[in-house]
């Protein structure tokens, strides 16, 4: 297959997933560095994972976004909650419209390289949390960016309905070990194992029956 695709690749689980995935499409990886408390730790693996692959990858600092938007994953480790990974709780970690601005600069992006797609990794765990990450938000998304680009570059998300146990089985199924991703929104030396992400992660790891190898502070 020819390569055609550009995936905005964190190093998480499902970016990382996805890249591994869809590797015969993917011509180039960007990872955004904005100031989150987590950036330092899993951009390291977004930037490992292509080079086994050979996919070229590059990172982009959006530094506007810790001086102009709010957020806890901007604010410190400590503003980070603990607990369950659900609307009421992980709230505070939205960051207002990330996707939609980091996607533009991705379709912009393709199409100076003549690459007709764009691909993200969100799942059907993050749609009540975050509403960049919804069905309706790629489906918008998408004619957006295919009306507002020449050669009609598209937006593609597989993994939309997808839920987090489903993601954790395909990248088992693909030889990723997870314990070379990073999820935790705290951004330690180590997964915190507590806050809503690694809490999100761990249920996911234990539900697809996928040995989870993640060093975590609170264990």
């Amino acid at each position: 297959m020819k390569k055609d695709s550009v995936l905005i690749a964190s190093g998480g689980m499902d970016s990382t997933t996805m890249l591994y995935d869809y590797q015969e499409r993917i011509a180039l990886a960007i990872s955004f560095d904005y100031g989150s408390n987590h950036n330092a730790k899993e951009i390291p693996y977004a930037k490992m994972h292509c080079e086994r692959l050979g996919i070229p990858h590059i990172v982009i600092r959006l530094d506007f976004f810790k001086q102009y938007f709010q957020s806890s994953l901007l604010q410190g480790a400590d503003a980070i909650p603990e607990g369950d990974y659900n609307d009421d709780n992980m709230a505070s970690t939205v960051v207002p419209f990330r996707n939609g601005i980091m996607l533009s600069i991705a379709a912009g992006i393709a199409e100076s390289h003549e690459l007709k797609y764009v691909m993200m990794a969100n799942h059907g765990g993050d749609h009540a949390i975050y509403p960049d990450c919804r069905s309706e938000f790629v489906d918008a998304f998408n004619h957006a960016i295919q009306a507002g680009t020449y050669i009609g570059v598209s937006l593609l998300a597989p993994y939309t309905h997808w839920t987090k146990a489903d993601i954790a089985r395909r990248g088992a199924e693909l030889g990723i070990d997870f314990a070379e991703t990073w999820s935790c929104y705290k951004g330690g030396d180590v997964h915190c194992g507590k806050c809503g992400t690694c809490v999100e992660r761990r249920e996911a790891l234990r539900e697809a029956g996928v040995a989870d190898n993640t060093v975590y502070a609170c264990d």
